[in-house]
């Protein structure tokens, strides 16, 4: 595996720590570091020793967003798509203009940050933000489809894209009103000021707020309590259930999936284990591995009819 240069990457006792690194730039974000994110999901993703994946930022910063040095021209040049990530699908005609050398138009342009959140969407292993200082614009979207976010209360929060006459991005306007409503998201998202960790909590933005010391260890035991107590294949098919339910138009749609899923995971080792485990008061010992025994259904929403919006 080629070595990362502005993300740091480890693995401890069952717990990956992905940490944005380019600390003397307030970790913002380049194209380099969209990269090294896609593929820093593919590796965790294939590895059965992690359990679960923490998000944090070098230094002061969680991150600044996208790095500004390139001055009024940042955001005219898209920044590269992640590795790893699915490719966009493109009809045949957008593929053989590309390879002519034609520059994108608007309707083919493809935002790198939603190549990086789109992957966390699809991400078997539960993903934990530890906002540890300011995080703005690609720095706060990057965190939304990351299933728990802890903020230092040093924390500062924007998005702040009106105030660069750009608009939300990273898929952001679908994550956003979902998590904390849309007369929440509207004011954040139309003033583009900054707010403080304390507003973030009142909004229901993170699940708590915590000193700075206790961040890391906070995120970290949150971390280890999945990764030690819970099937991992259980949490891979719940946290893809829940975020994958979220645009359902009626209840029966989760009933039909988790039918199903129950149908399977209840006649499973784990399941088995998991019974007996308590039965005999001790830990239990699941086996089973996301890598290779999820059930044949996963992943179910890929083969739903695509619709042009997902090209």
């Amino acid at each position: 595996m080629r070595p990362f240069s502005e993300i740091r990457y480890d693995v401890e006792d069952g717990v990956c720590t992905v940490t944005l690194n380019r600390p003397d730039r307030l970790n913002a974000v380049t194209s380099t570091t969209i990269s090294e994110l896609g593929e820093a999901w593919e590796r965790a993703d294939a590895d059965d020793q992690v359990r679960a994946v923490i998000v944090t930022g070098a230094g002061r910063a969680f991150c600044a967003g996208a790095d500004l040095g390139a001055g009024g021209s940042t955001f005219k040049y898209s920044r590269a798509s992640a590795a790893g990530a699915p490719a966009p699908r493109r009809p045949a005609a957008r593929n053989a203009s590309a390879a002519r050398g034609r520059a994108a138009t608007a309707e083919e342009h493809r935002d790198g940050g939603g190549t990086v959140t789109l992957r966390i969407f699809d991400m078997k292993k539960p993903v934990i933000a530890a906002i540890n200082g300011p995080a703005v614009g690609f720095g706060i979207t990057l965190t939304l489809p990351m299933d728990i976010r802890i903020a230092s209360s040093a924390a500062r929060i924007g998005f702040v894209f009106a105030r660069r006459g750009v608009v939300p991005e990273a898929a952001s306007t679908w994550f956003l009103p979902r998590l904390v409503g849309i007369s929440q998201a509207a004011e954040w998202v139309y003033t583009g000021r900054i707010f403080g960790a304390d507003e973030a909590l009142a909004g229901r933005l993170v699940s708590r707020v915590v000193a700075p010391d206790a961040l890391m260890p906070t995120a970290r035991q949150l971390a280890r309590e999945i990764a030690d107590n819970t099937s991992a294949v259980s949490v891979t098919l719940a946290r893809q259930m829940m975020w994958k339910l979220l645009g359902a138009d009626h209840p029966i749609e989760a009933h039909r999936l988790d039918s199903q899923a129950m149908f399977w995971t209840g006649r499973s080792d784990d399941a088995r284990e998991g019974v007996t485990a308590f039965l005999e008061k001790r830990p239990a010992r699941f086996t089973l591995r996301p890598s290779a025994d999820l059930p044949p259904f996963y992943p179910w929403w890929r083969s739903r009819p695509s619709s042009a919006s997902r090209d």
